[in-house]
């Protein structure tokens, strides 16, 4: 069945104003004076690194009120200031109610260093082995292939073929940061456990990917929102569950040329190159089909607009849920390699919300 422009729209009005939710769980960090809006470090217990992270807290926040959190992963060159920094977003987070917080990435040398990134454990084999993709010839199983990528950007990946983390940084494992760093924010602000979201940017988003497959972070987290970041080739073999019961929005551009969604209905890889080097990705059909088949859906997703009178957006929803909402929806705008937060951070917190019932 298929949905117009405008049943979308009622559709997120009258999520608005759904009836009250059930309950919220409190963290341990309710009654406490906590922490304000500002920057901060704390040792990740996992590494022993001073890990910088920003945090906002909305205006209204009441020490014994749980408030929902969303986890903030910048893209890679980024910081803790890339999504926070922005008007849009904070001033939705301040009428919705929402704890925000956004940790730094590190970088290829110390901490604080340039081209600071994520690591994760879904690219790390990049093997596929599916033969699917005629743009790639020959559709090798490598993500790193040192014949066609020999002045790879990414810093980790200077030394192609000892390297293991293919695309980001191999210095610790942010899986677990993420973990700790969402515990430290429950034991020091009033956090709704029940109600703990993730999205990314770019190398943000694909790191997005790997909290929701990871069983370490998968539990934490009540819904995710990559946002123009897709997995790398070799994400669908990667050992791990794929979560029956997240619901996850994936936004892409249908004009970006760095992580290109590939077309729609094409469950192949895609592939980009700057002219140098290539990169190997998950299409966004691919992703999506393989989640909702983990939720028990059909794999073949519904059209559905959505236009907030800035930016028209084209999506495919799977996984029609209680809410109204689908628990995978996969909406691309014709756009770049660019986040769109003035509308594309709206619709973000319209499927969290939607989600917290």
């Amino acid at each position: 069945m298929k949905r117009s422009t405008r049943s979308m729209i009622g559709m997120m009005v009258f999520l608005a104003v759904a009836p009250v939710a059930p309950r919220a769980a409190t963290s341990t960090g309710c009654g406490n004076t906590g922490l304000t809006s500002g920057t901060y470090t704390m040792v990740d217990p996992g590494s022993g690194i001073a890990r910088t992270f920003r945090v906002h807290v909305p205006t209204g926040y009441n020490k014994i009120n749980p408030a929902p959190l969303v986890a903030i992963f910048h893209g890679w060159g980024g910081n803790e200031n890339e999504f926070l920094g922005n008007k849009t977003v904070t001033s939705l987070a301040n009428q919705r109610g929402y704890i925000l917080v956004a940790p730094r990435g590190l970088g290829s040398g110390s901490p604080d260093f340039s081209n600071n990134s994520w690591s994760f454990r879904g690219s790390t084999t990049g093997l596929d082995g599916d033969g699917l993709n005629p743009a790639v010839l020959p559709d090798t199983n490598a993500i790193c292939d040192a014949s066609i990528t020999p002045d790879y950007s990414y810093p980790s990946c200077n030394t192609i073929k000892a390297n293991t983390c293919s695309w980001t940084q191999c210095r610790t494992d942010d899986v677990s940061f993420a973990v700790a760093l969402v515990q430290h924010i429950e034991a020091n602000l009033c956090v709704d456990t029940a109600k703990v979201f993730a999205t990314g940017g770019s190398n943000g988003g694909m790191f997005t990917w790997e909290l929701g497959q990871d069983p370490r972070s998968a539990p934490t987290f009540r819904a995710i929102a990559p946002l123009i970041g897709l997995p790398h080739r070799g994400y669908l073999d990667a050992q791990g569950k794929y979560p029956e019961d997240l619901p996850v929005l994936v936004i892409t551009g249908t004009m970006d040329n760095v992580v290109p969604p590939g077309a729609w209905n094409n469950p192949s890889y895609t592939t980009t190159s700057n002219g140098n080097d290539r990169y190997y990705y998950t299409g966004a059909t691919a992703i999506t089909q393989r989640w909702a088949e983990a939720h028990g859906c059909n794999v073949t997703g519904n059209a559905v607009s959505f236009n907030d009178g800035s930016q028209k957006t084209d999506c495919r929803t799977y996984c029609s849920g209680d809410t109204g909402w689908p628990r995978v929806l996969d909406c691309r705008a014709r756009m770049g390699h660019s986040y769109g937060l003035s509308w594309s951070w709206k619709l973000i917190l319209d499927f969290f919300d939607a989600h917290s019932q």
